[in-house]
């Protein structure tokens, strides 16, 4: 009941209730507008540092970009003293550019050949044949007995004589000469040649002691060694079945010595100096 004695409507809507609601959803409508409001400003700060952090990644960028660059052979100096690897990296560099002065300052080097070109071709080196080596001495003999050795069985091989024939060749020499080139003392002409000792044997001379006056030859063809050695095998291969002989007969069929049967002691010796000059099979 009011206080005029008016009784009160139950169904009415009371006045205070819908003040409060009034004033609730007033509140509301508000608190709404200020959330609304909060949220839009905390979206656009997002925003804003999203973009700022998106330019500052560009602005990185751009500046590893610009490093690099700047890091590149070429590039221009950047601003602010240098690093101290660059700095290492300068001072390697000038170090490279002085040691490259002193090579320009010597010698030029020599023009690459090119092949088939005869101006820069280089010309070819001419190899020298390799000398054969003397085989040492054997058998009891000295260098200049090997040597005398080594022209009988160098001129038979040149004529094409079987190894036999050279075998009884230096025989007939190691006993006719000792296996020396000797002059006659008998023929004084025969001393102006080169001789390893003088004989007094008629006027034999040579490694064979052949005699200009049997018809052998000039007295100085006969002191070439080989010369000598060619007139002998000449001779033996002129006696028939020489190969089948035994050596001093062989032997003996050309000199005509007086004492025939002294070739066959020499030759295991002869044998032994042949197969070291001339070894079987060669």
């Amino acid at each position: 009941m009011r206080d005029d004695g008016t009784l009160d409507d139950p169904y009415a809507p009371s006045s205070a209730t819908a003040d409060t609601e009034d004033g609730t959803s007033a509140e509301r409508t508000t608190a709404v507008s200020r959330l609304r409001a909060h949220v839009r400003d905390l979206t656009g700060r997002r925003r804003t540092q999203l973009a700022l952090a998106t330019g500052v990644v560009c602005c990185l960028g751009l500046t590893v970009v610009a490093q690099v660059c700047d890091e590149k052979p070429g590039a221009a100096t950047r601003s602010g003293p240098p690093a101290s690897a660059e700095l290492a990296q300068r001072a390697e560099q000038q170090g490279a550019a002085s040691r490259g002065l002193d090579r320009a300052a010597g010698p030029a080097p020599s023009a690459t050949a090119t092949p088939g070109d005869p101006d820069t071709a280089a010309p070819a080196r001419t190899v020298a044949p390799a000398r054969p080596t003397k085989p040492a001495p054997v058998a009891g003999l000295d260098e200049d007995q090997m040597e005398n050795a080594e022209a009988i069985v160098r001129a038979g091989r040149k004529m094409g004589v079987p190894r036999r024939g050279l075998v009884i060749a230096v025989a007939t020499a190691m006993q006719e000469s000792n296996l020396y080139n000797v002059a006659s003392g008998v023929l004084p002409e025969s001393q102006d040649y080169p001789h390893q000792g003088v004989g007094w044997d008629h006027d034999s001379v040579g490694l064979f002691q052949q005699r200009s006056s049997s018809g052998w030859g000039p007295v100085g063809r006969l002191m070439d060694p080989e010369f000598a050695t060619r007139q002998f095998l000449s001779a033996l291969e002129q006696v028939p079945g020489w190969e089948r002989m035994r050596l001093t007969d062989a032997a003996q069929a050309v000199q005509v010595s007086a004492y025939p049967d002294y070739y066959q002691q020499h030759e295991w010796r002869a044998t032994r100096v042949v197969d070291a000059i001339a070894p079987a099979g060669r």
